[in-house]
């Protein structure tokens, strides 16, 4: 991701320095929401400390994600509150405000907006409250308006802060929302912004969450907005976005369309099944078969064992006799599993003629999550790119009617080796209407902006910040570097 942020003082009319809950209302419910969104959708400035590796790769904002500050877990009234009809800092007047900015949300479509709770307090005065309101944006927020695009999630900041044991993560191929035992805030600071470790833990489990959202909104995303309704005037109230049924948010939901192998048998049709292929003049090792034991469907799965010496490479790759035509579908998808985290891979994709045949690859680190089951992946061709060492690199891939075969792929960082076991299953071709739960590619980055950040007079890294978003929720941001050259055979 390619992040940037506002701050205090930012935007026309300083519209930054406004970022409690009622304040929402301004950004996006007023008069004055276009000339704002205009601002937030181009800002690619950076105004708070964080890193940024990835150069601008230009166009609109993609993500929006927006928080409050820690005094905004202050709520009045009562934890069953029903929303009410006026914006306040009360569980009523909360409620009220997030309901009206889903209408604007629907006429964006082709955004995706992240809310960010208001983390805890340590005062147990107005924890109830707060737990209740936060329960509902999770729950209720959106099933209550009928609300039916993917282009709005929620991470329950507030909830990982209130105990090691409260989570919202990706975690076992689904999303997990785990809450403690507290209703306060576990990791101070000095004051109620939250600490080093609890901004790390929030890190650990938001990104992969993000990268949900993510890809389960791009894979229906429209290329432009919905036409924009009337803004309404202060103290109007919401009307549901859409009659339709509100789908589950949260379910895994399966691989379709067009199986190139589930590894239940040696060759499939038309190859000569999968081979490894490695550099014989370093000591390298590739094993690459299918194999029971481990297996997400049926009885087995291909396994990948690599150990890969520096500068060195090693592929188990399959062939086709006869050139394949995937055009019909959007991309591939699989399971994962590995034998330990943050292994990294290319997926290959060899396409064009045998006497002039391309390789288009992606790199994936395994998550955290596959070390422990099966993940999905699924990559879009819009997502491979022409390997480095061939004429063209960079290219986007844009041949899936002719494709030769396609690889699992293993190089090595300089000065270091590569190392470890991949097992791979239920590898088939992406639907039309396929949720993709890859990590986004680094050489295609999306934009994202980050609401708000904090002014600050204090050293990078250091606790006790100012009220701020992207203060509070620092990202980890990760590029994978320049792999080595390879060649596929030996």
């Amino acid at each position: 991701y390619f992040v940037s942020d506002t701050n205090y003082g930012w935007g026309p009319n300083s519209i930054g320095d406004n970022t409690d809950i009622p304040n929402w209302m301004e950004w996006f419910r007023r008069s004055e929401t276009p000339t704002y969104m205009s601002a937030l959708f181009n800002e690619s400035g950076q105004n708070s400390y964080y890193t940024r590796t990835l150069s601008d790769p230009g166009g609109e904002n993609q993500i929006i994600m927006f928080k409050s500050c820690f005094p905004n877990s202050e709520l009045s009234g009562n934890p069953n509150d029903p929303a009410g009809t006026y914006e306040d800092l009360s569980v009523g007047g909360a409620k009220y405000v997030y309901n009206q900015l889903l209408q604007y949300f629907a006429t964006r479509p082709d955004k995706l907006f992240v809310v960010i709770t208001a983390p805890p307090l340590s005062d147990q005065s107005y924890a109830n409250n707060a737990r209740a309101f936060n329960q509902w944006l999770i729950n209720d927020w959106l099933r209550e308006n009928n609300y039916t695009l993917n282009n709005v999630a929620v991470f329950d900041f507030y909830n990982v802060l209130t105990n090691p044991d409260s989570h919202h993560r990706f975690n076992a191929g689904a999303v997990e929302h785990v809450t403690g035992n507290s209703n306060t805030l576990y990791y101070p600071s000095g004051d109620d912004h939250p600490s080093e470790a609890g901004s790390r833990k929030a890190t650990d489990e938001f990104v992969p969450l993000l990268n949900v959202f993510y890809n389960r909104w791009i894979a229906g995303a429209p290329l432009q907005p919905a036409p924009d309704p009337a803004l309404p005037s202060q103290g109007e109230s919401s009307a549901p976005a859409s009659d339709a049924p509100q789908p589950e948010l949260y379910s895994e939901q399966p691989l379709t369309t067009g199986l190139i192998d589930d590894f239940e048998t040696d060759n499939p049709p038309g190859t000569n099944g999968w081979e490894p292929f490695w550099d014989e003049s370093i000591p390298t090792s590739m094993h690459c078969t299918a194999e029971s034991g481990q297996a997400h469907n049926g009885q087995r799965a291909l396994i990948l064992d690599f150990d890969v010496t520096t500068d060195a490479w090693a592929t188990c790759a399959i062939f086709y006799d006869n050139a394949q035509n995937w055009s019909a579908s959007e991309g591939i998808n699989f399971y994962l599993h590995s034998g330990k985290a943050g292994l990294v891979f290319n997926v290959d994709l060899y396409a064009g003629n045998d006497n002039e045949d391309e390789t288009y690859l992606y790199t994936i680190e395994a998550p955290p999550d596959s070390a422990d089951g099966w993940v999905p992946i699924s990559l879009r061709w819009g997502d491979f790119h022409r390997a480095d060492w061939e004429p063209g690199a960079g290219t986007p891939f844009a041949k899936p009617d002719q494709i030769l075969g396609m690889a699992f792929g293993f190089d090595t960082y300089e000065g270091t080796n590569n190392t470890g076991t991949l097992w791979v299953d239920d590898l088939s071709l992406m639907g039309a209407e396929t949720p993709v739960e890859a990590p986004p590619s680094a050489a295609q980055p999306p934009e994202a902006a980050v609401e708000p950040a904090a002014p600050s007079n204090e050293s990078p890294g250091r606790p006790g910040l100012p009220c701020g978003g992207a203060v509070a929720l620092p990202m980890g941001l990760v590029v994978l570097a320049f792999w080595q050259k390879k060649r596929r055979y030996a």
